[in-house]
């Protein structure tokens, strides 16, 4: 691979005044552990703000700052203290955030905070531009850089961009509300390759992105202008071997090097040695459901008093945005929880909350990961929650037992775990009932099977991963190039239609010629297309045919005044220059009284969609309808008609947003067939999009330049990416 550049809003370093100077410390967070080896292994940079106000930085100190970073493959992006205020704390984290997490009542919508954000991205940017040439690799990170990737795209479209969300990804209803919606959509869809935590949050955006811009996406790939963008999940892991080998460095010290926090753990137990131990880590959001988890417990030790005076939950709070509102009042409210449950049902040897608000080093953290009975994880919504990773890596005993939120992106890979509501407070007082009851050897068969999933997909793997589908996606970008019709493909083609002496021109309608419109009988032919297709017809070489699934009378009525050939209804009717319609295969209709009330049926269920009866089929139209619910009611009428049309002779033919029912043996590609019986031409061509086209792909000569509109896999030799590629390829040859 060439350079691989990591964008992100922080650097990995924390930067340190002293009397002497400015020393960097290393970050010991997730991302920064798996980044690091990332970019350093393809010697590029990591681009991000250094966290200090460039405000209170005299430009002798910013530059001491900046040489330091260089020294470490970094490049700075400066942010005053209004960028921190707009961009930072105010769109990214009172905006994005909340309504990303679902908290849609906390969502600030400041116009001047968007402004501020789309600068600052704009910014981060031009520094990645700075430093990337052609052919290099570039890995955004997170929520608070949403535009960057198209920003970095439509400056250099020859640097592969990656994107990755840390945080959920909104479902439709919710991300709507958004007045800036499009232009976040369209900024992360300039990465070539989009990774998710879970495929929940995958199939969110791929919604999004369905509704509101319309692109055509094939499985995970999503086909936006001349490109193809990848989507794909990849759960983030943690660095397991440096969680379980501190937790083993733990149980080896002797008293005197134990900590003050272990001590007081070693205390606790002796005073009473069936005491047990619940933990809780968190920083102190709204997301993740602290007040709701306090008020749990409580309802535990309320429905189990037998467990009063053995049980404490071990509450860490990490302070966080302290200076807004929301979480003031947060605060005080878990604040008055804890002085609650503490009053209710402490005594004077015991404390059934022992709350800190506040950070903790590495090592205090792996001290109670080992000493907890239980992980109690429930936050409202998080992306992924690696708290619930690092307790597993810590226990060496093999025993202890995960609560966790189903609302958690982790609880998709801890099926051992016990899931939970997060705001069904029995639900988790039940549950951390049964984790505190449950047999030892349950709970080391749970944890063994957590314990190798999660060491097998660790950071370093994750990482990994996502490098590697970036060089996948390029090849997928290349293999889609390979069948464009490039200038030097194009004039191959052209030499061969000045050569040719008799031409056969075969072009689809609907998504070929016209694009799709939400009313399949609002796609008239335009003035510019009239003007292409008399172009062609002009020249006495052409046979010009127009192969569509539609029904002879309106193309009929539509090309009343344009001497072209029409083949209807996937090859049912031809009408040749100067002929009356005719049938090119024994057909019959006697059939539509039985199906068509299948899917009258399937109209009333399914609001937006509606049918289309023509003179030898019937198709059920859902363009209209909700994407996702007519896409369940699609295949659910393929298969009950399955179950019909087999003694009638009949085919589902399934195209672009349609069902259609009609007599078996008729296709395109045979009605193309029948049509160039007899004649010989020296050039031959076939345009579709649909998969209703690759009938005539696959069915003419081997020699026809077959071509398809769109993104999807195909029996063509080459790809047009959109109606307005094919006017223009179409102009070309026409001269237009």
């Amino acid at each position: 691979m060439s350079r691989l550049h990591i964008v992100a809003n922080r650097l990995p370093y924390s930067i340190v005044k002293q009397e002497d100077g400015f020393q960097l410390i290393e970050s010991v967070g997730g991302l920064a552990t798996g980044m690091k080896s990332v970019y350093t292994e393809y010697g590029g940079k990591w681009i991000g703000w250094s966290g200090h106000n460039s405000d209170d930085l005299t430009y002798e100190e910013a530059s001491e700052i900046d040489d330091l970073l260089e020294e470490k493959g970094c490049a700075t992006v400066p942010l005053s203290d209004s960028d921190i205020l707009e961009y930072y704390e105010g769109f990214s984290n009172k905006t994005i955030w909340p309504l990303f997490h679902y908290f849609t009542q906390y969502v600030d919508y400041a116009p001047e905070n968007w402004e501020t954000f789309k600068r600052v991205n704009q910014r981060f940017a031009d520094r990645v531009l700075d430093v990337c040439d052609d052919g290099d690799t570039v890995w955004v990170h997170d929520y608070q850089l949403l535009l960057v990737p198209e920003m970095i795209k439509s400056k250099k479209p020859g640097v592969t961009v990656g994107f990755f969300l840390h945080i959920p990804f909104p479902s439709y209803e919710v991300f709507r509300i958004l007045p800036w919606r499009m232009e976040l959509i369209n900024g992360m869809l300039g990465a070539d390759l989009l990774g998710f935590h879970i495929y929940d949050y995958e199939r969110h955006f791929l919604s999004c992105v369905r509704r509101l811009f319309g692109h055509e996406i094939a499985l995970n790939q999503i086909h936006v202008d001349e490109r193809i963008v990848k989507v794909d999940a990849y759960p983030m892991g943690i660095d397991y071997d440096k969680f379980s080998n501190a937790s083993t460095a733990v149980m080896q010290k002797t008293v005197h090097e134990r900590s003050e926090l272990h001590k007081e753990l070693e205390k606790y137990f002796l005073m009473s040695p069936d005491r047990r131990l619940v933990l809780s880590i968190d920083r102190l959001d709204y997301s993740k459901g602290i007040p709701q988890r306090l008020k749990s417990f409580g309802k535990f030790l309320d429905k189990h008093p037998e467990f009063r005076g053995s049980v404490t939950l071990i509450m860490l709070a990490v302070p966080s945005r302290g200076h807004v509102e929301e979480y003031q009042i947060l605060k005080r409210e878990v604040d008055e929880l804890v002085g609650k449950i503490n009053g209710e049902y402490g005594s004077v040897n015991y404390t059934p909350v022992w709350y800190f608000y506040r950070a903790l080093p590495f090592e205090n953290l792996v001290e109670l990961y080992n000493s907890c009975d239980v992980a109690l994880i429930t936050p409202l919504r998080d992306g992924m929650n690696l708290v619930a990773k690092e307790y597993v890596a810590s226990r060496n005993t093999q025993t202890g037992v995960v609560v966790l939120s189903e609302m958690a992106g982790v609880s998709k890979e801890m099926g051992e775990a016990i899931t939970i509501n997060p705001i069904n407070e029995d639900e988790i007082a039940e549950a951390l009932h049964r984790a505190l009851t449950m047999p030892k050897q349950e709970q080391q068969e749970r944890m063994k099977h957590l314990q190798n999933r999660i060491k097998r997909y660790s950071i370093f793997k994750w990482a990994s991963d996502f490098v590697n589908d970036l060089e996948k996606v390029k090849l997928i970008q290349k293999a889609y190039l390979a069948k464009k019709i490039s200038k030097t493909v194009y004039k191959e083609i052209d030499t061969k239609y000045t050569k040719a002496k008799k031409r056969a021109i075969f072009l689809d309608y609907d998504g070929t010629l016209t694009s799709f419109h939400k009313d399949p009988q609002e796609a008239y032919p335009n003035e510019e297309l009239f003007d292409i297709l008399e172009a062609l017809i002009a020249d006495e070489k052409n046979t010009v045919t127009i192969i569509s699934g539609r029904d002879k009378e309106t193309l009929e009525k539509w090309f009343a005044d344009i001497p072209i050939n029409l083949i209807c209804e996937h090859g049912v009717w031809l009408r040749k220059l100067g002929e009356d319609w005719q049938t090119l295969t024994q057909v019959n209709n006697d059939w539509m009284p039985m199906i068509r009330p299948v899917l009258e049926r399937f109209v009333d269920r399914t609001p937006g969609s509606f049918i289309e009866e023509k003179n030898y089929s019937l198709v059920w139209h859902y363009r209209k309808a909700e994407p996702e619910q007519s896409e369940i009611r699609a295949k659910e009428l393929t298969d009950e008609l399955l179950g019909l049309v087999g003694s009638l002779h009949l085919e589902i033919m399934e195209g672009s947003k349609v069902i259609e029912v009609k007599n078996g043996g008729i296709n395109k590609g045979i009605a193309a067939n029948q049509f160039i019986q007899n004649e010989k031409y020296d050039f031959l061509t076939a345009i579709g999009d649909d998969w209703t086209d690759e009938y005539m792909f696959k069915e003419l000569p081997k020699e026809t330049i077959t071509i398809k509109v769109g993104m999807n896999r195909t029996a063509a030799a080459y790809k047009l990416e959109s109606v307005e590629a094919v006017r223009g390829f179409l102009k070309k040859l026409g001269e237009i």
